[in-house]
């Protein structure tokens, strides 16, 4: 299996993320110091900045990504919202922000081993695409981990978006309806992203 390991930081810097969204509350003062000059960006290096933004915050590699473009593409709408509603609809993404993990690295992990359930039935797949109606919440077995305990501490300043509902105390949450884009807080220009596909 693939795995990224870029250091998040760095990573954060060179695409000009705000590390807060990837979960992480560090900053680094590298570079500070330095001017950087850069020639003025392409038109593809703009879409190609995009694309990659959106695989880095959502955790997802090029075959998959790619994937979720075909299905946004044959869905009827705005392709670029399709997409972004797709990657938000992911199960480790509502893991995060339910606030049952730090980042969506570490929600990813945790529905890995099996922490968690869909509806009552435990669903190891991190790309598992919720639903209206559908009930996430923490295995049994798996409530008194400290990993669990340690995000629901820190995830208590984060806010839960509108289209989730979350009861800290059964740990659990409850889709509420599918996210729409006025919703989703990603600063992604989608419409690059399909213009760089579509070529």
């Amino acid at each position: 299996m693939a795995v990224d390991r870029t250091p998040v930081l760095k990573r954060c810097r060179s695409l000009g993320i705000d590390p807060t969204v990837m979960g992480i509350n560090k900053t680094s003062k590298r570079g500070e110091g330095k001017r950087q000059q850069r020639r003025q960006e392409s038109e593809y290096g703009q879409q190609l900045r995009e694309k990659q933004k959106a695989k880095f915050i959502y955790g997802v590699l090029e075959t998959q990504f790619h994937n979720y473009y075909t299905k946004a593409v044959r869905e009827p709408g705005v392709s670029g919202d399709n997409l972004l509603i797709m990657l938000e609809s992911r199960l480790d993404n509502v893991v995060f922000r339910l606030g049952f993990a730090h980042t969506r690295r570490e929600a990813r992990q945790t529905v890995g081993h099996g922490h968690i359930l869909v509806n009552g039935r435990r669903v190891d797949i991190p790309s598992y695409r919720v639903r209206m109606g559908d009930v996430i919440s923490v295995a049994p077995k798996a409530k008194d981990l400290l990993v669990i305990k340690s995000a629901l501490v820190a995830s208590e300043a984060r806010q839960v978006p509108a289209w989730l509902e979350v009861d800290l105390e059964k740990l659990q949450g409850k889709v509420l309806q599918a996210p729409t884009r006025d919703q989703i807080d990603m600063d992604i220009q989608t419409n690059l992203i399909i213009e760089l596909y579509s070529k």
